[in-house]
């Protein structure tokens, strides 16, 4: 919840950046980017200290860098400091939130077995649609209301509950936790074991471009196109992401009943396709049931990060699941990185219907490219 807080809680600002600061659709999507990429640069070197140094130690020194991150940027935006300023302390913000994903991850697979981690692991990806909604109902009333200086005290707020959190309550599991019953732990690299974790990896960047654009432009689309208030669309925005933190639970939960992580994701896929493309229709035939497929499209947009998370953990093992799972969260952030900007651009120059459209052609890419379970044959 911190990570998503302080890398995608200033994507709810681009409504107030937009209209009251008189920055770009593009230039708004630019700085909500700035946390993201920090957080790439040093993702995949937070994995390798997990899988040195355990998950607490390295969680609690993440989380220090990103508090300071999020509190610098609140500070300066107080001061009314230049924009490069504000963005430098988005960037150690994003610097710090690196470690947070793949250790939650590791926590999960290390002390859950195998047919409960698809829905321990749906349980902990509750965090990041639920984050969202937390940003989605504070940031942009909050904004309108006492300004942007004040909203970006959330991420302060919640990153501060999290570092406490796990300074409480964290303790790191048993290395053997994450190989099934029996199973020595791999110390290989799961990379030249064939393509599994590639086409994981792929999949997810596939899936991850839909999801981006629901976080982050929504909010923009009914505020500045439909015209909603603030808090109606910071209301319905929370609902979708709350119904979709339980259909995280629920597809954790179809996994381990099937015995894959692959079929579920494969399904998964399919509805994002048809739901975006719904999507861009009824927009652009401006009609009124568009923030329902809206919801829709949203939570079926977030259910496969958990079956992901999980399948590359337990292929990868205690002994490389921090950098499995980096790599993973690298890679989807830097298409949420690329992409974000570029939609950006083209709303500002076609208007969203078009933009809805191509990012429903990403999962239907992603349908074949999704592998089998390991040891299916």
């Amino acid at each position: 919840m911190t990570t998503t807080c302080a890398v995608s809680g200033v994507a709810y600002l681009i409504p107030a950046l937009h209209t009251d600061h008189g920055l770009s659709l593009t230039q708004a999507s630019v700085l909500a980017t700035i946390p993201t990429v920090g957080l790439m640069l040093l993702i995949i070197p937070w994995g390798v200290l997990l899988d040195r140094f355990g998950e607490r130690r390295v969680l609690i020194i993440s989380l220090v860098i990103t508090l300071a991150g999020t509190a610098g940027t609140a500070v300066v935006s107080a001061l009314d400091a230049p924009y490069w300023v504000l963005a430098t302390g988005l960037f150690i913000g994003g610097l710090g939130a690196g470690a947070a994903n793949g250790a939650s991850g590791r926590i999960v697979v290390g002390w859950f077995p195998a047919h409960q981690r698809g829905t321990a692991m749906g349980v902990r990806q509750m965090a990041q649609p639920l984050g969202i909604g937390v940003c989605a109902l504070t940031m942009p009333f909050t904004a309108q209301s006492y300004g942007v200086t004040a909203a970006l005290l959330i991420p302060v707020a919640v990153t501060a509950i999290g570092l406490v959190a796990c300074v409480v309550g964290i303790v790191d599991p048993p290395l053997a936790g994450a190989q099934p019953s029996g199973a020595p732990a791999r110390t290989d690299n799961p990379y030249r074991a064939g393509s599994f974790l590639a086409r994981v990896h792929g999949v997810s960047v596939l899936l991850v471009i839909p999801q981006s654009m629901m976080w982050t432009f929504v909010p923009t689309w009914l505020i500045v196109a439909h015209h909603w208030s603030p808090g109606a669309a910071g209301a319905l925005v929370t609902a979708t992401q709350v119904v979709g933190a339980f259909g995280r639970i629920a597809a954790g939960r179809v996994s381990d009943r099937w015995g894959s992580r692959m079929r579920p994701i494969r399904v998964i896929a399919v509805a994002a396709a048809l739901s975006m493309a719904v999507l861009a229709l009824t927009d652009w035939l401006h009609s009124p049931v568009a923030p329902v497929v809206m919801a829709i499209a949203t939570i079926a947009s977030v259910a496969d990060n958990g079956l992901a998370f999980t399948a590359i953990a337990e292929f990868a093992g205690p002994g490389w699941s921090g950098r499995g799972l980096a790599v993973q969260n690298t890679a989807q952030y830097l298409a949420t990185a690329a992409t974000t900007p570029v939609l950006g651009a083209l709303i500002g120059a076609a208007g969203f219907p078009l933009a809805f459209a191509l990012t429903a052609l990403t999962p239907l890419v992603a349908v074949p490219l999704v592998p089998r379970d390991p040891g299916v044959d």
